[in-house]
């Protein structure tokens, strides 16, 4: 069963890569004791999906930025300027987060990082290439054309 949620990949394909029989019967084993000890955990990993671990970060980074604008609202209110300055850092640092989860739940590339985007991302956008690839692409043609 972790086969499927955890594969192993291969060291530069990304691709998953068969487990022998013997390396099956020890993974079925240390999963036989994984659910023996601790079953709650067991099933949380099994969850197939992992937007469904993204969507719960959604939730309480939402939580996070209402609690945020209580404390920020209750430092105006009764004028405490260190409470309301909080309240503001939590409603950004809640923001920060839950738009990183949404992010990853969606599968928008990061930047910073250079991750290649989501599976179908590509076709999604007519398969036109990134803003470069596409000016490197007219600059050729307007050297050839010469």
């Amino acid at each position: 069963m972790f086969v499927a949620v955890f594969p192993v990949l291969g060291p530069s394909l990304g691709g998953a890569v068969p487990l022998s029989e013997h390396e099956q019967r020890l993974l079925d084993q240390i999963e036989q004791a994984l659910y023996a000890e601790d079953p709650k955990w067991a099933n949380t990993v099994r969850i197939s999906d992992p937007r469904s671990h993204y969507k719960r970060r959604l939730i309480k980074a939402s939580i996070g930025f209402a609690l945020g604008v209580v404390l920020l609202m209750v430092g105006v209110v009764i004028n405490l300027i260190p409470l309301g300055v909080g309240g503001f850092v939590v409603m950004l640092a809640a923001c920060l987060w839950g738009l990183s989860s949404w992010k990853r739940m969606n599968g928008f590339v990061d930047t910073a990082s250079g991750s290649a985007p989501a599976p179908g991302k590509q076709a999604r956008r007519g398969g036109r290439g990134t803003f470069m690839e596409r000016m490197e692409e007219r600059w050729r043609r307007r050297h050839d054309e010469r």
